[in-house]
């Protein structure tokens, strides 16, 4: 097992990465940047230290700094989180150049999946079915053209190296076509540094359900069922909930097992989810996330598996202890991302100082936060506050927990995506299930927002004056005992004299 595990991430995540090191025993190393240097996981770790200035190309992308750390603070291994140097196979090459196991696979397969053409190429080859497209780079406008003929319209165009939606375009004809590759490949060299394009089929009303995979270095390859994504904005998740509505035993079985083929395929190692969009009752390959995802909790909820732990013992040359046919799946969770945004400006970011704060708690329901009451959520980094994540025996009772849950929030100084999820657990489309990519479009939950804010502000006004009222009842309290504190060592000073 390792000696000492440098997390090199922030917030929620490296918290979270941190409490699975502590009940293995294992101590952890905390790399921070001048805007976390009094951030959570900076104070929860063993040993912290600051690798630069605020900007991420400053610190938490900064691979020398957090390598120079490692071997000051003598780790010996490093878990990445997800986000910043998850997926980044320069990286991984760097780790294991300087003989620090990397806490995920190999650069190999991270570097295979992070091209989203090569990606294709070998699931096709693997028998995973990918959505119709190109084969290859698209090099010019009358390949596109051709290609775009031959599947129909519309289509999408989707940058090489992307993620997270960038980059993407939908082009509805061929008059888009032109202006739309110049725009998509702008993005892509910008974001990615890299202005390869591929062309898909855009599918209609599509789900987006993916599989949590588990691969250890003796050959056995096993998933912990899926997850259903599809609520999202700008092609980033925002709702998360295990199962799928949709997915029956039947279904799982055959679809994680493609999940499964497609680790095989790389031979993959350590945790990683296989993403799938599913369409007109057929699925398709989409993508591999060569890291741990966000969403995880859900899947360790219904299945009692701690993934984070998994990943390091897989690390570790440890060997996977269970079967495919010993993977449980108990009741329903829901994850809601509690993000500092603000729903009705188009989800734009909103940092500051959180000036009020109170999480939900109860049966069935789990925070992963690293923020407190006056803490100042910096603009450089993900606007995440905290991931909220409930249970129930079936979806209706965790839908109403939820709905409970998000009711205990308080949260003031920020604006929050709060009121959104609110409206998404009241929209009777949820409740049936009937979810897509397009969901909020569909469903226009924007327009439900303003109703649920005077909702939510009549409730804090009435909050702020129960506070008032503890604050004075606090105060008299304190000034009576400080009154009789006072009588009685006036009375014992008397006592002694006497």
């Amino acid at each position: 097992m390792f000696g000492k595990i440098l997390v090199a991430n922030r917030g929620e995540i490296a918290v979270r990465v941190m409490r699975a090191c502590r009940e293995l025993g294992i101590p952890t190393v905390a790399v921070y940047s001048e805007a976390d240097k009094h951030a959570l996981h900076a104070k929860y770790a063993d040993e912290a230290y600051l690798i630069g200035a605020a900007p991420p190309s400053q610190s938490y992308l900064n691979i020398d700094a957090i390598l120079d750390v490692a071997e000051k603070s003598g780790a010996d291994a490093i878990h990445p989180g997800y986000g910043f140097l998850a997926e980044n196979a320069k990286f991984v090459r760097a780790c294991e150049k300087h003989g620090i196991t990397f806490i995920g696979p190999s650069s190999k397969a991270v570097e295979l999946m992070g091209s989203k053409i090569e990606a294709r190429k070998t699931m096709k080859k693997a028998g995973v079915p990918v959505v119709p497209g190109s084969e290859g780079e698209v090099r010019d406008v009358e390949e596109a053209k051709a290609i775009a003929e031959e599947i129909g319209y519309p289509i999408v165009l989707k940058a090489s190296a992307g993620g997270g939606g960038i980059g993407m375009k939908v082009v509805k004809s061929e008059a888009e076509l032109e202006q739309a590759i110049e725009s998509a490949k702008s993005v892509a060299k910008s974001a990615f540094g890299d202005a390869t394009l591929f062309i898909e089929k855009f599918l209609s009303r599509p789900r987006h359900i993916e599989f949590q995979v588990l691969a250890d270095k003796h050959g056995k390859t096993l998933h912990l069922n899926e997850r259903e994504c599809s609520i999202q904005r700008r092609h980033q998740k925002l709702i998360e909930e295990c199962p799928s509505p949709i997915v029956t035993p039947e279904l799982r079985e055959r679809i994680g097992g493609l999940a499964v083929k497609a680790a095989e395929s790389i031979k993959y190692t350590n945790a990683g989810t296989v993403e799938f969009i599913y369409s007109q009752g057929e699925f398709y390959f989409l993508e591999m996330n060569t890291r741990l995802q966000v969403e995880h909790p859900i899947t360790e909820r219904t299945t009692g598996i701690d993934i984070v732990k998994e990943q390091i013992l897989i690390a570790a040359g440890e060997a996977i202890e269970y079967e495919q046919s010993e993977v449980p799946l108990f009741g329903h969770a829901i994850e809601c991302r509690i993000n500092a945004e603000d729903p009705l400006n188009d989800f734009a970011p909103s940092p500051g100082k959180i000036t009020r704060y109170r999480s939900p708690g109860g049966p069935g329901v789990r925070i992963d936060s690293g923020i407190r009451m006056g803490y100042t959520i910096p603009p450089y980094y993900d606007s995440m506050i905290s991931k909220l994540v409930v249970w129930g025996r079936t979806r209706e009772e965790a839908i109403a927990r939820m709905e409970r849950a998000l009711s205990e929030y308080i949260i003031t100084g920020v604006k929050t995506n709060i009121p959104f999820h609110k409206a998404v657990m009241r929209n009777e489309a949820f409740r049936r299930g009937e979810l897509s990519t397009n969901f909020i479009e569909e469903q226009n939950i924007l327009a439900k927002i303003p109703e649920i804010i005077k909702e939510d502000e009549a409730r804090e006004a009435r909050l702020a004056e129960a506070f008032r009222e503890d604050k004075r009842v606090a105060a008299i309290a304190t000034a009576v005992s400080m009154y009789i504190d006072a009588a009685k060592r006036k009375s014992e000073e008397k006592y002694e004299r006497e």
